[in-house]
């Protein structure tokens, strides 16, 4: 055949292949999520194999396994007591609680580490959602802002890098950045999730922190999240978001899940200059952890080539509970 041009010139050898790739995977470009839990014990997760609830003794020997492995950023999810849970979720803003203190002792024994939080009520709310629901069963707005700007300052104070709202609250970004410049914490990046859909997804991670929906009084309290998290059919509306909370201060934005939304990881990179996060969460984990249990998948090449198609899709960072593997396979190719 008299072919001009043969694609596969540049196909024909791993070194070939390796000097024309267009993205590549680095341990820095994961952000490690990590459960962490009141006790002095190990809790595996049971709907998310080789993830577990960590202790502080414990969380400190991770955050240093992970930094070893070149993982430069962690982000922090709390099991809160039952005891602790209000329907105002007021202990997400206590200085002695189990989040600032995670952080202070992060920061003392690997302060080289970067912290990113979690900024919402849901860990911390007798009802299960992310902010204050109104005794008419409505999530409200504003005045769920009042403690999630107060849980930013706490942990801003404890040492934290990046503040990660998380709750979809209208206006958040900005009323956040503002209480931080307010307080001298203008040097905190606030890492937004900017688009955060009301997905199927999420089972596994409400197990791992208790934190779903519940009524457990006569109030009405709504069964998921639709009212503030973004409907799985619509794209144009993560535009929206992503203008607002670059116009409101956000640093970087985040696309949750990732897998079923790559479209909208790829309009983000496209119409912003600011870094892209993508969250790979707790389903798509579980998912493939239980097809490679079965020998359905190769565990290794099914978990570097979803990780890889975030960033040919945009994302910058990837947070992932694949991380810690997924570094030392990349250390060892």
């Amino acid at each position: 055949m008299e072919l001009t041009y043969r694609p596969r010139r540049l196909r024909r050898t791993a070194s070939l292949r390796s000097i024309v790739r267009e993205n590549i995977l680095t341990p820095s470009d994961f952000i490690y999520p990590l459960f962490i839990h009141e006790g002095n014990d190990i809790q595996p997760i049971g709907a998310m194999p080789g993830i577990n609830r960590w202790d502080l003794e414990s969380l400190i020997t991770e955050v240093q396994r992970a930094w070893e492995l070149g993982i430069r950023c962690v982000v922090l999810f709390p099991k809160i007591s039952e005891s602790l849970k209000t329907e105002d979720g007021v202990e997400c803003f206590n200085e002695k609680g189990l989040i600032p203190t995670a952080i202070r002792c992060l920061k003392q024994e690997i302060p080289e580490m970067t912290i990113m939080t979690d900024v919402a009520l849901d860990p911390y709310s007798s009802d299960g959602h992310d902010g204050i629901v109104s005794p008419e069963g409505v999530v409200l707005n504003d005045e769920t802002i009042v403690n999630l700007c107060k849980q930013s300052l706490v942990q801003a104070q404890a040492g934290a890098d990046l503040i990660g709202p998380s709750d979809m609250m209208d206006g958040r970004v900005g009323a956040i950045r503002e209480v931080l410049d307010d307080e001298g914490f203008e040097h905190v990046g606030i890492i937004s999730y900017t688009a955060k859909y009301s997905s199927a997804y999420y089972g596994p991670f409400r197990e791992a922190l208790d934190s779903a929906p519940r009524a457990l009084s006569a109030k009405p309290i709504p069964k998921n999240k639709n009212t503030y998290q973004m409907d799985p059919a619509n794209s144009r509306e993560a535009l929206i978001e992503a203008q607002l909370d670059e116009q409101e201060g956000a640093d970087i934005l985040m696309v949750k899940p990732g897998l079923a939304y790559m479209d909208i990881i790829h309009r983000l990179r496209q119409e912003s200059d600011l870094p892209i996060a993508a969250y790979n969460v707790s389903g798509e984990y579980s998912m493939v952890k239980a097809a490679a249990e079965r020998a359905w998948i190769d565990e290794k090449s099914v978990v570097l080539e979803t990780l890889l198609s975030f960033k040919r899709a945009g994302a910058d960072l990837i947070l992932t509970y694949h991380a810690c593997d997924a570094a030392q396979w990349l250390i060892d190719m």
